[in-house]
């Protein structure tokens, strides 16, 4: 196992460093370069039962499609982490289960979309929320994620930490919003900061006591800001605009930095870090 392995909500893998749902990863020769690219788990388009044309972030073929790549890919040991969005709960539950069949390991609930949120409107209750999972985790056996609408407040963390625990929900997909202009010392983990979250990644890193595992999403475009993030809570990251710029080599650019900035502080494992932000 390598300095950036990490095991995310029971499912190893072999680096904390992921695309992120979207960017060079609708097709099936975006997903197979993706595979053969990098050593972590690759991250599928969000996608509905029978596609969309729009809106754009949401073009997809359709479940079935993702559904014949995971079956291709997990065979050779791929970690296949599917996503999911739907106009229903029936939508979002039947995209989940046919993920789940074809061997995805982790499926993420897309929720932080408009697309569900003004559909469905899983967060305009705590219990639309609660339903919405339980009937999910009835239907799959993999590990579920769920990605948090940025627009989520950090104070709100704990009670929707709380609804993902009893419901069997193992990862929070979260806002890497880190203030603009923080300084910090990667060396000794400190922040220029007032105590408190930094981040909607470290708000539900703390509500989750250690029972909830969360992933960053934005603002990681380097091996130093991935650090950063694991600092404040994150288990894994996923990369969006670098993989835009660069193409797929951004991700194996941005796991040799980290395993760099880990060894050059001292670190034999990533899991050594996360959390374990401290204020200046």
């Amino acid at each position: 196992m390598g300095r950036t392995s990490i095991t995310l909500g029971g499912v190893h893998l072999n680096s904390t460093v992921t695309n992120a749902s979207g960017p060079r990863s609708a097709t099936r020769e975006e997903l197979l370069e993706l595979s053969g690219a990098h050593q972590g788990a690759v991250v599928f388009k969000s996608c509905n039962p029978k596609g969309l044309e729009s809106p754009d972030n949401l073009k997809n073929p359709g479940v079935d499609y993702y559904a014949a790549l995971a079956r291709e890919l997990a065979p050779k040991n791929t970690v296949v982490w599917g996503s999911v969005v739907g106009v229903t709960e029936d939508e979002i539950v039947d995209v989940a289960r046919k993920l789940d069949q074809a061997g995805a390991k982790i499926i993420e609930l897309n929720l932080a979309d408009d697309f569900v949120a003004n559909s469905v409107g899983p967060f305009k209750s705590h219990d639309r929320l609660r339903a919405l999972l339980k009937r999910v985790r009835d239907a799959v056996r993999a590990v579920i994620a769920v990605k948090v609408p940025p627009s989520v407040k950090r104070e709100e963390a704990a009670a929707i930490a709380g609804i993902f625990k009893e419901t069997g929900v193992a990862v929070a997909v979260c806002a890497n919003d880190l203030p603009k202009g923080l300084e910090f010392d990667l060396a000794t983990g400190t922040v220029k900061a007032p105590s408190g979250p930094l981040s909607q990644t470290h708000a539900f890193y703390q509500a989750g006591g250690g029972a909830l595992d969360v992933v960053a999403v934005g603002g990681v475009g380097s091996g130093a800001e991935a650090y950063l993030a694991h600092l404040t809570g994150a288990k894994a990251v996923q990369v969006g605009s670098a993989l835009i710029k660069e193409g797929v080599s951004a991700i194996g650019r941005i796991d040799r930095e980290l395993d760099a900035l880990l060894a050059q502080n001292g670190k034999s494992s990533v899991s050594e870090i996360i959390g374990q932000v401290k204020f200046a």
